[in-house]
């Protein structure tokens, strides 16, 4: 007998360390919203140990059903028992689509549940929309544009998102649901065992919530242009992003990546730095209220899409810039 609605839509949560991340509340939005849709439930799937005190927070969020497992096996992240726990489950309930959070977790988990269910699965997705056919759209930036990609025979329908992609939903503090307990698959032998978990404090602005970002990508042309570009972002107490070749290029670290298959950011003011304007990156700073772009290509395509261009060397350009700062003396 399945547990759970046919039309339902889940979200796989975090709940590791004893707390959700942000994009996990974020999915439950818009599972809410695909699921008013569908006419069906909103199930969220909690995995963890002494996280009893959180299901509340999924239930204001959208959540109609949260399907918990608070166990001393689920207190470190281990792919395999995860993903044994999971995947029975999702077979039981047969929901219409899994979402999950575009985290270290979330990247590894989804293609493992996907290959066991034999079905679809597109990663950094920038919306979901359910279509006239009753089918989950799912867009991501491609070919300097827009892709969909559906998935019109197998269920669930499977997409990772990004945090920032979608708003916070408002909380509804009144709202409640029903809590379906879940137990640790039995006899299960790993072969690979997560013993500890080492969490980085991260070094200067956090990226997801600074005002001012400065972005640098392969224009930098070395670690010395790199260095230049941090030392910017360190006048202007800005955040520190990139692109992909920069990170490709170990001029920074995978944590400064802004795009879709990086992070959303959202600042009052951007500044984008030796950036040619791919659709992967700038996908990534859409919600930025002001641009300016530097590049010494007048006809990169960055230039289109940002407030204010510089069309300059920004290995000439920074340093003059930085010098001027410095200079005025209130930086």
């Amino acid at each position: 007998m399945s547990r759970g609605s046919t039309n339902s839509v889940w979200v796989i949560a975090e709940g590791i360390g004893g707390r959700i991340p942000g994009v996990c509340l974020e999915l439950i939005g818009k599972a809410r919203t695909l699921g008013d849709t569908l006419g069906g439930e909103v199930g969220v799937l909690l995995l963890g140990y002494g996280i009893q005190e959180q299901v509340d927070e999924l239930f204001h969020a959208g959540a109609d059903v949260v399907y918990l497992g608070d166990s001393p096996v689920y207190e470190k992240y281990q792919p395999e028992i995860f993903t044994e726990t999971i995947v029975p489950l999702s077979k039981e309930v047969q929901p219409q689509i899994i979402l999950l959070g575009s985290t270290f977790m979330g990247r590894e988990q989804a293609p493992l549940i996907a290959a066991r269910l034999g079905t679809g699965l597109t990663a950094h997705c920038i919306d979901l929309i359910i279509n006239e056919e009753g089918i989950l759209e799912q867009k991501i930036p491609a070919y300097g544009g827009m892709m969909t990609i559906v998935c019109p025979e197998k269920r669930p329908q499977m997409a990772t998102v990004t945090q920032g992609v979608f708003p916070m939903p408002d909380l509804d503090m009144s709202r409640s649901g029903k809590i379906i307990p879940v137990e640790p698959p039995e006899g299960l032998r790993t072969r690979v065992e997560t013993l500890k978990v080492v969490r980085k404090k991260p070094e200067g602005v956090p990226l997801e919530s600074a005002p001012v970002v400065i972005a640098g990508g392969a224009g930098a042309g070395c670690a010395e242009g790199w260095q230049e570009i941090e030392d910017l972002a360190k006048t202007l107490n800005a955040a520190v992003g990139s692109t992909r070749p920069a990170v490709d290029e170990g001029w920074t670290e995978l944590e400064t990546m802004i795009g879709q298959s990086g992070k959303m950011v959202h600042p009052e003011f951007y500044i984008a730095v030796g950036i040619s304007g791919d659709m992967q990156h700038m996908v990534g700073i859409s919600g930025a209220k002001a641009m300016v772009a530097v590049n010494n290509d007048p006809q990169a395509p960055v230039f289109e899409q940002v407030d204010y261009g510089i069309v300059a060397d920004c290995r000439e350009f920074i340093p003059i810039l930085l010098r001027k700062l410095r200079e005025k003396g209130d930086l």
